[in-house]
């Protein structure tokens, strides 16, 4: 089985990776672009990563 898994998704689709891993005892690794420094699913995962600023 897993025992860590990298979430390079955004916003609810994150929050329910992320708890659907904790519920499995499963440690979660976020990469985020500095427009969502802030947001909750980050909060949540075992770690968070910046991995650049915000393209477009």
């Amino acid at each position: 089985m897993f025992q860590r898994i990298l979430v390079a998704n955004r916003g609810e689709i994150a929050l329910r990776i992320i708890r659907a891993c904790r519920e499995l005892g499963i440690e979660t690794v976020a990469v985020f672009s500095e427009a969502d420094r802030n947001a909750d699913y980050l909060r949540m995962a075992n770690d968070a990563y910046c991995i650049g600023p915000a393209q477009g």
